[in-house]
């Protein structure tokens, strides 16, 4: 029998506009429970990696979080740009550039509301403090 993780299908329905949607999105290191990610050097690499994929159009990332060994976040792709292309390019950067081991592929969910996209947001900021990181989500310092 055959064990090893299947790909997951990243690619929004045909009847999805995804210019117009948000994703929520988690991306694992490996392994779980090792620091690759609450690190200023790296929290600092993350950033400007988003903040320069965002200039040249390719996603738009409503909230991003760091824990110590996954990210959160709330993204879009405005430009038509392919959600699976965007994230393996980027995940390969920070890997070459800052040696962090990422689990293979991320998870995804399309949130078809705006009362969804609150939730997630708050689960996103809550984290690190059921983690017990932190007291409030305010303390944490890896999150944009």
């Amino acid at each position: 029998m055959d064990f090893r993780r299947k790909l997951i299908p990243h690619d929004p329905p045909n009847w999805i506009d995804p210019t117009h949607e948000a994703f929520f999105i988690t991306i694992n290191c490996l392994p779980r429970g090792t620091n690759q990610l609450a690190l200023d050097s790296v929290w600092s690499a993350v950033i400007e990696s988003v903040k320069f994929r965002e200039e040249r159009g390719e996603w738009k990332w409503r909230l991003i979080l760091a824990m110590p060994d996954h990210l959160h976040g709330i993204v879009s792709f405005p430009n038509s740009f392919s959600m699976r292309k965007s994230i393996s390019s980027w995940k390969r950067w920070l890997s070459r550039s800052h040696s962090i081991e990422w689990q293979r592929d991320f998870f995804d969910h399309r949130l078809r509301s705006i009362e969804s996209a609150a939730e997630k947001a708050q689960y996103i900021q809550m984290n690190p403090v059921r983690a017990g990181l932190v007291l409030t989500p305010g303390d944490w310092p890896y999150v944009r």
